[in-house]
């Protein structure tokens, strides 16, 4: 194995152990305050509360999920689908002010913000994608290729 490649596979560790977090806590904060994750779920979706529930419940299972070797690739790829079901939603915020309205002024996001997350969306795809493959060290005691 490679200098870079245990290099990339310590980046990789440590990112896992920011990503994973971020998610149970955003899945936690669609308990704590749901009313402000229905307003962004698109009007033509049936049951907002329910989907915020279930999304922010996709969150924590899957935050957790990526911090177990045994679940990794399982629930890194439903964090990649739960990336793109909830796309909608950004692009709903991005193009409707109704979706933000109410929030209070400190919070509110400006436009540019909501737009510049469409993109982001797709760093967050790849991020998640990433562990879907093995690393370094895991392709070399496992025989596999990895990416």
């Amino acid at each position: 194995m490679s200098e870079r490649a245990t290099g990339m596979s310590r980046v990789k560790r440590v990112l896992l152990f920011v990503m994973a977090p971020l998610y149970v806590l955003a899945g936690v904060a669609h308990f704590v305050a749901p009313e402000a994750f229905e307003r962004v779920v698109p009007p033509v979706f049936p049951r907002p509360r329910e989907l915020v529930y279930a999304s922010g419940l996709a969150e924590i299972a899957f935050g957790l999920g990526v911090l177990h070797p045994e679940t990794r690739e399982a629930s890194a790829w439903g964090l990649v689908a739960l990336l793109v079901a909830v796309f909608p939603a950004n692009v709903y915020m991005a193009v409707d002010d109704e979706a933000v309205e109410g929030l209070p002024e400190r919070f509110e996001p400006s436009d540019a913000a909501l737009l510049a997350r469409l993109p982001l969306q797709a760093v967050l795809v790849l991020w998640a994608w990433w562990y879907t493959r093995p690393t370094e060290d895991e392709a070399d005691a496992t025989g596999e290729a990895s990416a």
